[in-house]
């Protein structure tokens, strides 16, 4: 089983690879998901700052049409 783990004299090179494709393969999973609750953020902002324009460029006492 050593023999296994010391890789022929190559296992930090061997080793080192396969934590590195961990690593890319996880970032290459949770990137969409960042930016997903990234852009969502940014949205509900946007959403916010129209809703507090639109009632201050409303004139007081001046109802919506229906």
């Amino acid at each position: 089983m050593s023999e296994f783990f010391s890789m022929g004299g190559y296992a930090p090179y061997v080793w080192t690879s396969y934590a590195v494709f961990a690593l890319t393969l996880l970032a290459d999973a949770f990137t969409p998901l960042l930016q997903r609750r990234r852009a969502l953020r940014m949205l509900r902002g946007q959403l916010k700052r129209q809703a507090r324009n639109a009632t201050k460029s409303r004139p007081s006492g001046v109802e919506d049409a229906e």
